[in-house]
């Protein structure tokens, strides 16, 4: 019963294999068919539309031109007469004067009553626009290049309809008979295969109900039934073989099993001992990473302190040269009142001088004083993580002055967009902390390749909270970086002196010491921009 059940699964699997196929492609076939044929027709109405419109607008250029009252009647009869296609339905002229008027017009017969004008669809009428049953266009009516007025005309697409209606027609016919004979075929070659393999499930019933797997499959008729047959008895023989040897493989197996449990057993405690070894492992990298990020800290300031020494190093220089040149000046001054040989012109010189000289000493050394306290400033707020009241543009203009050097090298010009006026309370070392990192790194990364560069830095207070955009216009951030920019050593300098722990210093910064949000843009050679937010009190 159960061989029976499985021949007519395999008639029926046959039987669906071949329909599904046949039926598969030829409907493929006749929807490629139909497509074309309405592809081909529509295309071959629409070429007949267009030669009637252009056709009929030649004859009806004269009769516009006409100053006859009676030109539109003529004109409609002319139309009557030329018109012999069964699919034009309606024909409108405008004439072209201060604005389009309807001059005459067709109508296929009396059943087709009159349609309203289209002059104010004309525009959208100079392609041909398909609607329900019909399809429509306007095109001009020109005599010498000179536009006198416009022709509509709408063609029927009742006979395409009908067309494709019998051509669907005979496609399913076709289908229908394709199909028939297929289902006819399968059932042919089902009955030249199945005799041959209800003798061999007959005999492999008798091996399995007798447990004489010594018998042997006859030869089939069939060649791939009859290798189907050979196989089957290499089967049976190996079957018989491995019954022999079935009680040791079960015994081995459970030897195998113990083996087993116990590589298991000791594997487990080797992974626990590593996972151990891992979580070690990853405290001492967070300690490690903690302080990278203050070495970075450090390393920042380090930078300022060796700007802020070249800048001071100037004035001091040119006080110094005032001094020593006022010391000389007035040495012979006194050289020259102890001789009794002063001259009132070289006292009053030696007062010139020495007025410029002390000019430029205290100018000197006014600047000298600014730079340093600037710096101090800047130092104590990034040893510093107090929250203090301070003014955002000033803290911007000493975190440029103690840059000065490194920007003036790089031959960045540097613009601040920020209210005088602005006055917050929040942590002013861990912002200029982000401000300073900003700028380094687009003086390393973002102008690298190019010589010199514009770095705008605007803030604003909105909606209790300060808004800083940071942009500059270098060679901007490589495609391959951007998920991870923000991630610790991610770096383009590896080896070159980078440590990759700019960016993330200055997220950290602002998400966690700031309690902000930072969000960047950057495109290939259109530079880099930073939205900065912090919730800020404003005073």
């Amino acid at each position: 019963m159960n061989a029976t059940n499985k021949v007519i699964t395999n008639r029926r699997l046959l039987q669906s294999s071949i329909l599904s196929v046949v039926g598969i492609m030829l409907l493929a076939i006749l929807a490629s068919i139909i497509y074309l044929t309405h592809e081909r027709e529509q295309a071959l109405l629409e070429q007949q539309t267009m030669q009637w419109a252009k056709t009929l607008a030649q004859v009806s250029a004269p009769y516009l031109t006409e100053n006859n009252s009676d030109s539109h009647n003529r004109l409609k009869e002319q139309l009557s007469l030329l018109i012999s296609s069964p699919e034009i339905n309606y024909i409108h002229i405008y004439k072209n004067s201060d604005k389009p008027r309807f001059f005459t017009g067709f109508n296929k017969s009396v059943y087709y009553p009159a349609i309203p004008d289209k002059i104010n669809e004309i525009s959208s009428l100079t392609t041909i626009r398909y609607q329900n049953s019909y399809l429509e266009l306007v095109v001009d009516i020109s005599t010498n290049q000179q536009q006198q007025g416009y022709l509509y005309i709408q063609t029927s697409l009742s006979n395409l309809d009908d067309y494709i209606e019998q051509v669907n027609y005979i496609c399913a016919v076709i289908f229908l008979i394709v199909m028939l004979l297929s289902s006819l075929l399968a059932r042919a070659i089902h009955q030249k295969i199945n005799q041959p393999i209800l003798m061999m499930t007959e005999s492999i019933q008798q091996i399995s109900h007798n447990k004489d797997y010594s018998q042997r499959l006859t030869k089939l008729p069939l060649i791939e039934l009859d290798i189907l047959a050979k196989n089957i008895n290499i089967l049976l023989n190996r079957t018989q073989k491995h019954i022999a040897r079935q009680d040791d493989v079960h015994q081995q197996a459970l030897n195998q099993n113990t083996k087993l449990d116990e590589k298991v057993n000791a594997r487990t405690n080797a992974l626990k001992e590593s996972n151990q070894e891992l979580l070690s492992t990853l405290e001492k990298l967070h300690q490690f990473q903690g302080q990278l990020v203050e070495n970075e800290k450090m390393a920042s300031l380090g930078d300022m302190v060796a700007g802020i020494a070249h800048e001071v190093n100037t004035p001091i220089g040119l006080g110094v040269t005032a001094s020593t040149l006022m010391i000389d000046t007035l040495n012979e001054i006194k050289t020259a009142f102890e001789d009794k040989t002063l001259k009132s012109s070289q006292l009053k010189k030696f007062l010139e001088q020495g007025e410029e000289n002390v000019n430029i000493i205290y100018r000197n050394l006014e600047r000298a004083a600014k730079l340093i306290s600037s710096f101090k400033k800047v130092a104590v707020d990034q040893s510093s993580s107090e929250t203090r009241k301070f003014n955002v543009k000033e803290l911007f203009e000493e975190v440029l002055l103690t840059l000065k050097t490194r920007i003036d090298k790089a031959q960045v010009n540097l613009t601040i967009d920020c209210d005088e006026k602005l006055v917050v309370t929040c942590k002013p070392g861990a912002l200029n902390q982000v401000i300073i990192n900003l700028i380094i790194n687009s003086i390393i990364h973002g102008f690298e390749e190019k010589a010199g560069g514009h770095i705008t830095i605007s803030a604003m207070f909105l909606s209790q909270q300060l808004h800083i955009s940071y942009q500059d216009d270098g060679i901007g951030i490589a495609e391959s970086i951007k998920p991870k920019i923000f991630d610790p050593f991610t770096t383009t300098k590896r080896g070159s002196g980078g440590s990759g722990l700019g960016l993330h210093l200055v997220y950290n910064l602002v998400t966690q010491t700031l309690n902000g949000q930072i969000d960047f843009e950057s495109s290939h050679n259109q530079g880099t921009k930073f939205e900065i937010t912090v919730p800020i009190t404003s005073e």
